[in-house]
């Protein structure tokens, strides 16, 4: 870690010149200076003083946080096969309920279907990989094949159904997470 290179960012974060934060941490502008170049060491209660002007302390000084996973593998997913609807879902973001959309991997069998979603609030979108599926919304019925999406507000109740005796394959992503 380097802590001159972080003191500097927390000091013109607060708008603090070097003279500035040496006379608020009772310090000398030079050892600031070597201080924030990495050619001297502070120690424990020197960079508390350090920290405490700057609005910081040493656990949120030291504190890095886990980096986040941007990248998804298979062996990622969460899979879910229900054999009465005849579908597999494939949670291609692990805990994407906890952001603002949840993707899925959907396949369905010949003839297969989802569960029926009642409606709710926000946005969903679909792109047929493989295959053929036939949108459900209340009374009305939309036919996409591989290649089409469809985007709809789930403001009724709806579902996906496989119409073929081939498989299909639907990327679903949900805006706010519904799956």
């Amino acid at each position: 870690m380097e802590i001159g290179k972080k003191i500097k960012d927390l000091r013109i974060a607060k708008g603090l010149t070097q003279e500035e934060l040496a006379d608020r941490s009772e310090l000398s502008k030079g050892f600031i200076s070597q201080l924030e170049r990495d050619l001297t060491s502070p120690s424990i209660a020197t960079l508390t003083d350090i920290l405490q002007v700057l609005g910081s302390s040493l656990n949120e000084f030291f504190y890095e946080a886990p980096e986040e996973q941007i990248v998804f593998k298979a062996e990622d997913y969460f899979v879910k096969t229900d054999p009465e609807l005849n579908n597999t879902i494939e949670w291609i973001v692990p805990n994407a309920q906890r952001n603002i959309m949840e993707p899925i991997r959907l396949t369905l069998g010949p003839g297969g279907t989802t569960y029926m979603d009642l409606p709710h609030e926000g946005e969903e979108f679909g792109y047929v990989l493989t295959g053929t599926v036939t949108i459900h919304i209340g009374n009305k019925n939309y036919k996409a094949k591989k290649g089409e999406t469809f985007y709809l507000i789930p403001n009724k109740s709806h579902y996906l159904k496989n119409p073929s005796k081939t498989p299909a394959q639907v990327l679903w992503i949900s805006s706010p997470p519904s799956f």
